[in-house]
């Protein structure tokens, strides 16, 4: 299971330095501009770790995780939001909880990013192993 990120905002600039960083980190980075796209990687076979962010045009990012989770595509990935828009709108979230790894407010720390996002990669790795070497036995 390699380190793999997807990045889903409009904001170009904001795609092309979170590419650079990423990479630098010794990541596999994919990023979309919708959350049409983002859907459409994932059932392509995406797995790893998305960073969303919720104010995007045509479909936001509560409406692309609602429509990840009613699809059942939830399952091989691991995602983390990232936001301007404040705190998180309860009423929005609900039902969604589970499903948030992570709720990142612009602007953000990069060595926090950076280490959180390692650390997911690191986790997700362990429980991937775990369960292989549940399955021999």
């Amino acid at each position: 299971m390699d380190k793999k990120i997807m990045i889903v905002d409009d904001d170009p600039d904001l795609l092309v330095f979170m590419r650079i960083l990423f990479e630098s980190q010794n990541f596999e980075v994919l990023t979309v501009d919708s959350g049409t796209d983002c859907i459409e990687e994932i059932k392509r076979g995406f797995k790893g770790i998305i960073l969303m962010d919720l104010m995007m045009p045509f479909m936001d990012g509560w409406t692309t995780l609602r429509e990840i989770v009613k699809g059942g595509l939830d399952k091989h990935v691991i995602i983390s939001i990232i936001t301007a828009s404040g705190r998180a709108d309860p009423d929005k979230m609900r039902g969604l909880e589970p499903y948030i790894h992570e709720y990142i407010q612009k602007p953000f720390s990069l060595d926090k990013l950076i280490a959180d996002v390692n650390n997911v990669s690191v986790s997700s790795k362990l429980m991937y192993f775990s369960r292989k070497n549940r399955k021999r036995k």
